[in-house]
């Protein structure tokens, strides 16, 4: 997984002069789950056909350049990178609610994970 590599994608765009923010989401597996229990890891799975159909869907949206997304399956420990979301667009008021509605359609509808606790 390489956040700058995303990034310089996007800078990289045709359209690249409409971007007037790229916002980043870079998630890692925490120590403890939601409920305050000891995690020493993860397995994340991935259905990359719905995050397809989500990501195509959020594109669509007005002001948005792109969409990218890096997720990493199989088993991660405690510090390690679980997931890359990157949103470009036109302005503020699209691309931070197109992060938090493309981000909370991909944990619900995308990916599944299996806490290891301590």
């Amino acid at each position: 997984m390489n956040l700058t590599r995303l990034i310089d994608s996007i800078k990289n765009h045709p359209d690249y002069d409409k971007v007037g923010m790229i916002l980043c989401h870079n998630g890692v597996v925490r120590c403890t789950s939601r409920d305050g229990r000891s995690v020493s890891g993860l397995t994340i799975t991935v259905d990359h056909e719905k995050l397809q159909q989500i990501i195509d869907e959020q594109k669509r949206r007005p002001g948005i350049v792109e969409i990218l997304t890096d997720i990493a399956e199989g088993e991660l420990s405690v510090g390690d990178d679980l997931m890359h979301l990157v949103v470009a667009g036109d302005i503020r008021d699209h691309v931070i609610t197109t992060l938090s509605d493309t981000l909370n359609a991909i944990k619900a509808n995308v990916t599944k994970k299996r806490e290891f606790f301590v």
